[in-house]
């Protein structure tokens, strides 16, 4: 089976290094410059560095030449670069399944990553998303990683069997907003936990804020339409608490580092990679409010983000809530 993954950043690296040791693989890398290096070293130095690109995988910068022929295509590129990257593959054939592997909501739009593609091909039914808890790194180590591809479609679902692996194992889903939803809520929960972990909270703290984010990230998932299983599973508590109590997170790099006092242009720059669930916080709290749904510690890293808020301020304006029901609509 031939593969094209488009976006040469950590995790777009990591899927095709581990796909082109069973299939066809070319990444495509955006940038020319970027492109002669790792065709050059035999390394993406920038984004994943200390580990060598197997001989079987071919780097293209010519995104024709590289989706030419492809029976799949996987895009990893940021959220922000999805509609994008979407227009390109519209001459594409429509038997060719896109699946992607970004996580967020579009900034301005507030629509899911499948709502954006709905909104380019609206006919096109041969999409998936792939999401769950997952390091770059541990995956181009090749240590065990289990992933959940949701679609609509039976076909795409399928080929789960072709990406599977004793190291990479794919699990299938249904649940296409639930998986994505899970995936973009995860990492503005993981802002939070690591503002309270450099605040020096505790762990009490910690796992409170990780099962209340669970309870923000369901109630909104159900709100449009997701499945409860689904949060309880690989793209929704799997992921949540992989990205929240990690230093590997740069979503939870962020809150250290904003608890610690810096800026938000210093932590981004320093930290040289996106970090989703900066942009999500505004979207999800813009979307909450429009469904009028509680969600206090996603509203909380927005308000500290946007600098309307200091640390300290938010932790202490959600400790002194009301008591209520745990569970509620």
């Amino acid at each position: 089976m031939r593969l094209a993954v488009l976006g040469a950043g950590a995790w777009g690296t990591a899927l095709a290094m581990h796909f082109a040791g069973r299939h066809q693989t070319c990444l495509w890398v955006r940038n020319p410059e970027q492109h002669a290096h790792m065709q050059r070293t035999r390394e993406n130095q920038r984004y994943l560095p200390g580990f060598h690109l197997p001989d079987t995988l071919t780097l293209n910068d010519d995104l024709s030449a590289c989706l030419s022929q492809a029976d799949i295509i996987l895009l990893a590129t940021p959220s922000g670069a999805l509609r994008e990257m979407l227009l390109h593959l519209t001459q594409m054939p429509e038997q060719c399944p896109i699946i992607w592997a970004c996580k967020g909501f579009e900034v301005g739009s507030m629509q899911l990553p499948h709502q954006v593609f709905a909104s380019i091909s609206p006919t096109q039914n041969n999409y998936g998303v792939i999401s769950g808890p997952s390091f770059a790194s541990e995956v181009a180590q090749g240590l065990p990683t289990a992933l959940t591809l949701a679609s609509h479609s039976t076909h795409v679902r399928a080929l789960a069997n072709e990406l599977h692996h004793h190291h990479l194992r794919v699990y299938t889903s249904e649940d296409v907003t639930g998986v994505e939803i899970g995936g973009a809520l995860k990492n503005v929960i993981a802002i939070a936990a690591g503002i309270s972990d450099g605040l020096h909270l505790g762990h009490n703290a910690r796992a409170a804020l990780i099962a209340r984010g669970l309870a923000e990230i369901s109630r909104m998932g159900l709100a449009l339409g997701g499945h409860a299983e689904t949060f309880m599973g690989l793209a929704g508590m799997g992921d949540l608490i992989l990205t929240a109590t990690s230093d590997q997170s740069r979503n939870r790099q962020v809150g250290l580092r904003l608890a610690a006092g810096q800026t938000l242009e210093q932590i981004l720059s320093e930290l040289g990679h996106v970090a989703e669930g900066v942009h999500t916080a505004g979207e999800v709290s813009r979307l909450a409010t429009d469904l009028q749904i509680d969600m206090p510690i996603a509203q909380a890293v927005q308000n500290i983000v946007s600098g309307n808020a200091q640390p300290a301020q938010a932790v202490e304006a959600l400790l002194q809530r009301e008591p209520r029901q745990e569970w509620h609509a």
